[in-house]
């Protein structure tokens, strides 16, 4: 299936944003340029305007079909991310109970990481037990804050 690629520009950076004729596939932080087409996919065009209204807190609920890539344990894993109201977190071991596996609390925390639609899918939204924020693949724990803070999370 034919794939199409946009930069689309953030607060906190750009994205590279990839979609197939029907899902996001692929959305995550790029620090460095890109010579990417800007395609007119109506996915990721609608993707870019739902990104505007969500940093600009106008906007909690995305309504952008996904199609993640991973194992079968991974994609589970990332609907249970989906699961995480905006503005709340829950910590790894909390998800893992949530997932169904207690544990499990390694494995979900590496499928975590492996998280290929950044924002979206709200790995942002899992901190450690301890109340830390714990770490960030998507781009830098910095953004992390910066997407808990835009959500209203006291961390």
């Amino acid at each position: 299936m034919a794939k199409s690629s946009r930069i689309i520009s953030t607060p906190i950076g750009d994205m590279l944003a990839v979609a197939n004729k029907g899902a996001l596939i692929y959305l995550d932080f790029i620090d460095e340029i890109v010579e990417v087409e800007n395609s007119d996919n109506y996915i990721l065009v609608k993707l870019e305007q739902e990104l505007k209204e969500y940093f600009a807190k106008k906007l909690q609920t995305f309504s952008i079909p996904l199609s993640p890539s991973g194992t079968e344990f991974q994609k589970g894993v990332w609907d249970t991310l989906l699961k995480i109201p905006y503005a709340s977190t829950l910590s790894y071991a909390a998800e893992a109970k949530l997932f169904g596996n207690p544990k499990a609390t390694r494995a979900v925390a590496n499928a975590n990481g492996k998280n290929p639609i950044s924002i979206l899918i709200p790995c942002h939204r899992v901190i450690s037990s301890d109340g830390s924020i714990g770490g960030y693949s998507g781009g830098g724990v910095w953004r992390k804050e910066f997407l808990l803070s835009l959500e209203g999370v006291e961390i």
